[in-house]
């Protein structure tokens, strides 16, 4: 069942210069973020940075902002748990309202630049931040959309940006930030730790202000990086824990995007499969399965499944952490055609959520469990558990507890 498109998400593997998909996106653009001519912008930043990748290692970089917005609206902009509330229309209208100001500067050599120096400043805040900019000329309406990235509305280099308030900076970020004898992936954790979320996290990274030797990380890979540091090391630490002592079902999701989540009592391994129904954003008219797994070793190499293999696995790993528990784990993602428009894997990660904060069913068989599963997946029973390499080996796999017993 394959899907170049899904396989792609707008990376352009199919050898085009633009994706058609993202590009019937931006066409139907209609926001103008300010007044005919005019070219300075201000506005409470969420606060939000948008590092490209386009000509690496020579980037765009800067800040984004929503002109005329105010901090409790602009806060809005960069919080999952708002946006999930919302319809996608409502994503796309509100999250296009942020104009992206940049500079072009190398990753390696941005310390001398003025304006990535104010936007790191930026960066450190939890709350929104008052800002405004001088572009070079007028914007354009644009809209920018990604398989990773959230949309985000014209860019525009900037020719100056000034910071109109003090940020709000948390202090183990104002620590962390500040200390460069501390690696990249040991902050992040740290941070992590202190209850910063994953969107601060990843701003931060991108922008170089994490780790003994800075640079500008562009902010699709900084999401995945994120995710993918803070799920290795709660795999590692879940590793110690018992296995549950029952098989458990989470169910639910977001945006079109659907989810059941497999606890079974085995040590730890993730198994994530992806169903992506005809006439979703990616697929079309095709259907299209992915699976990717990993063991109580970890994942090795980058996944098939892009970053929504990372952003599906921390939730759960959370959910175990905070239960201290380990087991195997069988996850479905089922994207259905209500998922229309690409938001970004924060919806990914979101939706996952959603279903592992609910009650969730248990059984006494594999079996009895995956019929359940069944009754709420569109895609049809056969074509997904033969896809499966976790359930096999789970159905086969005897334990020392069921040998005692």
């Amino acid at each position: 069942m394959k899907n170049r498109c899904i396989e792609c998400k707008g990376k352009g593997l199919c050898g085009r210069e633009r994706c058609p998909i993202l590009e019937k996106f931006r066409t139907t653009a209609k926001y103008s973020p300010q007044k005919q001519g005019e070219k300075t912008i201000f506005g409470a930043s969420p606060p939000a940075i948008f590092v490209g990748r386009n000509g690496y290692p020579e980037v765009s970089a800067g800040p984004m902002i929503p002109p005329l917005l105010e901090s409790e609206d602009a806060a809005q902009l960069e919080d999952p748990h708002a946006l999930l509330g919302m319809g996608i229309d409502d994503i796309i209208q509100k999250r296009c309202q942020l104009v992206r100001a940049n500079t072009t500067v190398k990753v390696k050599q941005f310390e001398k630049s003025h304006l990535i120096e104010k936007a790191q400043e930026m960066a450190l805040s939890r709350k929104p931040v008052d800002t405004e900019v001088l572009l070079s000329k007028p914007l354009k309406p644009a809209q920018k959309f990604d398989g990773v990235l959230t949309p985000m509305g014209p860019a525009g280099k900037m020719e100056s940006f000034d910071i109109a308030e003090n940020p709000n900076v948390p202090d183990k970020v104002d620590y962390l930030t500040y200390d460069t004898d501390v690696k990249a992936t040991d902050a992040a954790l740290e941070l992590y730790g202190h209850d910063i979320g994953c969107e601060h996290i990843t701003r931060l990274l991108s922008i170089g202000l994490l780790g003994q030797e800075t640079k500008l990380v562009p902010t699709r890979w900084a999401i995945t990086a994120t995710d993918d540091m803070v799920g290795k090391e709660l795999a590692k630490s879940i590793l110690d824990y018992p296995e549950i002592k029952d098989i458990q079902l989470y169910s639910g999701g977001s945006l079109g995007n659907h989810f059941e989540i497999l606890l079974i009592p085995r040590s730890y391994s993730f198994e994530l499969l992806e169903l992506w129904m005809a006439r979703t954003v990616w697929s079309a008219d095709k259907a299209w399965i992915g699976q990717d797994m990993e063991g109580t070793s970890g994942k090795k190499g980058y996944s098939p499944l892009s970053g929504g293999y990372y952003a599906a696995r921390l939730p759960v790993l959370e959910k175990l952490e905070s239960i201290r528990k380990q087991a195997a784990v069988f996850a479905i993602r089922e994207i259905t055609p209500d998922y229309w428009a690409p938001l970004g894997v924060w919806v990914v990660r979101e939706a996952a959520r959603n279903a592992l904060s609910t009650e969730p069913n248990s059984f006494e068989t594999l079996e009895e469990a995956l019929m359940d599963m069944n009754k709420r997946i569109n895609t049809p029973f056969y074509q997904w558990r033969e896809k499966s390499e976790l359930l096999p080996y789970v159905k086969e796999q005897t334990t020392l507890s069921r040998f005692l017993s």
